[in-house]
């Protein structure tokens, strides 16, 4: 019986588990158990787990089933950073950080048990979601699972990694700068950004990083990205502001053709071979679907911008750590921060508040003239990343000696498209359409206008129709043999 289960689990997305338990198929409790051997088959290999949480899930899922919700039973793991899983520790990835218990659930937590969603533990982050790989002192390295001496991506990259490796068939996280489409590229799954105040941020907080950051999740196939936007999107208690809601189903919008688009193919910043070629076999795999794809120029200095945005993380994540610092009753020791945050703490941690807010409205300004572009444009396009996922220890050589530019320069050249969309707040995607020649893969990136998840879902759904990528699997992965 166990065998059946790992074979539906190595087929079939979230929504299909849901209704095989909805349907009295398989229990929730047979499944909790099934991916709970999975996550051990392959976490020696991933180090991409925090914590596991595995009695609770045990209890959780011997619960009577609620036939109506669309992820009855359906196990997931939540991302460690700023995402409180009731009694599960918070440590951000940080070693500077007592390991404390959450009194209660982040609300999006609380929404995906409602839609029937079964925790099993935290995943890994490095330290405070800052960076495009997974790796920090507190948890070492998360690695991927097309190659284990490569990176999963960051800062989602323990959800990416166990995704990819078919231990769950979707995972929490979020995205700040490209937190869930930069492991999505590295692993070969799914990443989608929801547009900024769509989903919800309390109750600790009512935005995340001046508005750059919203959570949602990666997953494997479009239509659980979608289900998941249903049971989850909209306004929480007290937000300060919400993005517009659609009337119709994000999952009705992934069965409905898009019709004809006009993409623009952003032209920027240099790309490595691969990157440049997945770039141009995807316009044409867009015109081959009756969109037409031309060419466009950004409005923006891309240096300048990379250094605004850390005029708002800076100071985010120095106001962060004071906060913790009043609720453990003592200073943090920032000795024993990572290099990479000292350096950012330094140069940006005290910015004056003209400067900071002066940045803000900088990414404001920028959101309504690339607002004005997207009215030529229904979707813009570029590959996820400027080159291949990057070995382990590549994006994480850091020390105090070095400026925040340098980082800025290592970390957006690998990575120079996925920030902007958090600046303008448009939603965003990244879709597994190609692989490089060494079988690593790189994803492809989308971006639609404010509010406009249902357009960029529908084209999800109809690349992923024509080119699918569930049967590609990692060498590292879980399930039937």
């Amino acid at each position: 019986m166990m065998s059946d289960i790992h074979r539906l689990l190595d087929t079939h997305d979230g929504v299909a588990l849901g209704y095989c338990v909805r349907m009295g198929e398989i229990s929730s409790t047979q499944l909790v158990e099934a991916v709970i051997e999975r996550l051990e088959s392959v976490e020696p290999q991933l180090n991409a787990v925090v914590e596991r949480r595995y009695d609770s899930a045990r209890e959780c899922s011997r619960r009577p089933v609620d036939v109506t919700q669309p992820f009855a039973g359906v196990p997931t793991l939540i991302k460690d950073l700023f995402a409180p899983l009731e009694g599960a520790l918070m440590t951000q990835g940080s070693r500077a950080l007592d390991a404390v218990p959450a009194p209660f659930d982040d609300e999006l937590v609380a929404r995906l048990r409602r839609a029937g969603c079964v925790p099993l533990g935290t995943t890994t982050s490095p330290e405070f979601g800052t960076s495009y790989t997974t790796e920090s002192s507190r948890h070492g390295a998360t690695r991927n699972p097309w190659d284990p001496e490569r990176s999963a991506g960051g800062s989602s990259g323990g959800a990416a990694a166990l995704v990819a490796a078919r231990v769950v068939p979707f995972a929490h996280g979020n995205d700040g700068g490209g937190s869930l489409r930069v492991p999505a590229s590295c692993c070969g799954v799914f990443g989608f950004k929801p547009s900024r105040g769509l989903m919800p941020a309390g109750p600790m907080v009512g935005e995340g990083w001046g508005g750059l950051a919203v959570a949602h999740a990666i997953t494997l196939s479009v239509r659980d990205s979608a289900a998941l936007l249903d049971a989850t999107a909209g306004a929480d208690l007290g937000a300060p502001y919400a993005a517009p809601t659609t009337p119709m189903s994000y999952l009705a919008a992934t069965e409905r053709d898009p019709g004809a688009l006009r993409i623009g193919l952003i032209e920027g910043p240099a790309l490595a071979p691969e990157a440049a070629s997945v770039a141009r076999q995807s316009a044409a795999l867009c015109e081959s679907l009756g969109h037409r794809v031309e060419s466009v120029t950004l409005p923006l200095d891309w240096e300048t911008f990379y250094h605004r945005c850390f005029d708002i993380i800076g100071p985010s994540t120095r106001e962060t750590l004071d906060t913790l610092g009043k609720m453990r009753g003592a200073p943090i020791d920032e000795q024993l921060l990572e290099p990479r945050t000292r350096v950012m703490l330094r140069e940006r941690g005290h910015l004056d508040a003209t400067r900071y807010i002066a940045a803000i409205n900088d990414m404001h300004a920028l959101g309504r003239r690339l607002a004005a572009l997207m009215q030529q444009f229904d979707v813009l396009l570029s590959p996820t990343l400027a080159r291949q996922p990057p070995r382990i220890g590549e994006l994480d050589a850091f020390d105090e000696r070095l400026s925040l530019a340098e980082i800025i320069d290592a970390f957006h050249g690998y990575c120079p498209f996925t920030a902007l969309f958090n600046a303008t707040g448009q939603p965003a995607m990244s879709l597994p359409l190609y692989w490089t020649e060494a079988g690593l893969p790189l994803g492809t990136h989308f971006a639609g206008r404010f509010g406009e998840e249902s357009l960029l879902l529908s084209l999800a759904a109809q690349l992923e129709r024509a080119r699918p990528w569930a049967g590609k699997r990692p060498p590292i992965r879980a399930g039937a043999r």
